[in-house]
């Protein structure tokens, strides 16, 4: 009787196994398009019968059915270590581009309204009043024309001013998105260590958390190490973000306005530049990914670029001033400076530039001569002059972003192509999930026609076994 017995706990566990991988292949089925979530599979071993002698117990050796031993999570770390290091990298390039477009639309060259037209503008009406020195009207549209100059060099100071604050701000919320992101990895970090320890299955755990660890990468570069019980450590240049359940935070400190971080860049410590720090050490650190894009700009990138702007408003004020000063007006006065100021943000026609005759265009008083003004109107094509200094600055800024654009299509290709392995080891592929709906199923069926044969089987042993000859 003990073989029966055994044979229907054998046609049981092959119901149960089978009934779990339909259960596992509905799972896949519903989750096809939910982000970040494995394929699972069900893995089987057959149950081995006592192999060990004993007094009145022997085996058959035919083994006592099957179990299912786990469900497994078809995600391959190798993939998932290199996915998260393409997508810092391709989350830095990308952000870095979009950074210099901004800042190439905020010169908007070449155009016929931008600075360098501007410039030729300009030089065009000294040439004007070197033509007719004695016209007021061609002394006036040179003030106007000038004050153009002066407010498109203001106009490009401001604009990436607001671009600095812009990304000041993102940086900002960035490291409270992190630190968020940190906390929840910790707190899942706990769930799957406790989930493990009483033997439930954590897969769906596992796929948040990978989700969130991608998130960081792509956010800050972050790196992650597993722990022998599950848990996961996320790291940032070396330093624990996540330790176990431990979560830290990082800030970004320092100064609040372009100028400021300007200064810091030439040596000054007050205020101090933009740093990102650990809030519970206050040691620096670095990131990759958006945000280290990020931080580059508001560091270097854009101070930079605001530093050349300032020696093309520099170089401007003192060619034009170097031949203005000792020239004279209409007015028979010399030795008033055209411009004032010494950066983009503080150049403006002086003050004793108002009236027409103030503009001064001879070597000597009382004279309708224009040859000063005639010098100044060929100022453009001087190899070191205010537009060559400017053509410089705009064809530096042109390659970088260039290049930059190159280096984010050429990444954005190669995380591309990890992204498609990602997805062929741990991707839903529904032709498949339905040949295996149909394999557990068939063999559910199979394993319940053994229960029914066995079932008739005892029937016949119990209740008709002795019935013949009475």
């Amino acid at each position: 009787m003990s073989n029966y017995f055994g044979a229907l706990n054998t046609a049981l566990s092959g119901l149960y196994a089978n009934r779990r991988g339909l259960e596992v292949s509905g799972q896949n089925i519903s989750n096809t398009n939910t982000e970040g979530y494995s394929r699972q599979r069900v893995q089987m071993q057959a149950v081995v019968g006592g192999s060990a002698a004993a007094m009145y117990a022997r085996s058959d050796g035919l083994g006592d059915g099957v179990e299912v031993t786990d469900v497994q999570r078809m995600r391959s770390e190798f993939l998932e270590t290199r996915g998260r290091s393409e997508h810092a990298v391709g989350s830095y390039l990308t952000q870095q581009a979009s950074i210099y477009n901004t800042i190439e639309d905020s010169f908007a060259e070449p155009s016929d309204t931008a600075l360098q037209a501007q410039f030729h503008d300009m030089w065009g009406a000294w040439a004007d009043v070197a033509n007719t020195p004695d016209d007021p009207a061609a002394r006036s549209a040179l003030l106007q024309k000038s004050a153009t100059v002066v407010d498109g060099l203001r106009n490009a100071h401001n604009s990436l001013s607001s671009q600095w604050q812009d990304l000041r701000g993102q940086a900002d919320a960035f490291c409270a998105e992190v630190n968020q992101t940190a906390g929840a990895i910790a707190e899942l970090n706990k769930k799957i260590v406790l989930a493990k320890a009483s033997g439930a299955t954590v897969n769906e755990l596992e796929d948040q958390r990978d989700l969130h660890i991608m998130h960081l990468s792509e956010m800050v570069g972050a790196t992650a190490q597993k722990r022998p019980n599950g848990a996961v450590d996320v790291l940032i240049d070396g330093s624990a973000l996540v330790s176990e359940y431990i979560p830290r935070g990082i800030e970004v400190t320092g100064a609040q306005r372009l100028d400021d971080q300007v200064a810091a860049n030439a040596g000054s410590t007050t205020p101090p530049g933009v740093q990102l720090r650990w809030t519970d050490t206050g040691t620096t650190t670095t990131a990759g990914g958006k945000l280290g894009a990020m931080l580059d700009a508001i560091t270097g990138v854009i101070p930079g670029i605001s530093s050349q702007l300032d020696n093309v408003a520099n170089t401007l004020v003192t060619t034009v001033n170097a031949a203005h000063t000792p020239a004279y007006g209409l007015d028979g006065v010399n030795g008033r400076p055209f411009f004032s100021g010494n950066s983009a943000s503080t150049i403006a026609i002086a003050l004793d530039m108002r009236r027409p005759d103030q503009v001064g265009a001879a070597p000597t008083a009382g004279t309708f001569d224009g040859s000063v003004a005639d010098l100044l109107s060929r100022t453009g094509a001087q190899p070191g002059g205010p537009d060559k200094v400017y053509q410089n600055m705009i064809a530096d800024l042109g390659v970088a972003s260039q290049t930059s654009g190159r280096r984010a299509d050429i990444q954005g290709n190669i995380t591309l192509q990890i992204d498609s392995a990602r997805e062929a080891e741990a991707g839903v592929n529904l032709d498949e999930e339905m040949t295996n709906l149909l394999t557990y199923q068939r063999g559910y069926e199979a394993a319940s026609r053994v229960m029914t044969t066995i079932d008739e089987m005892l029937d016949q042993l119990i209740n008709r076994t002795g019935l013949v000859g009475r």
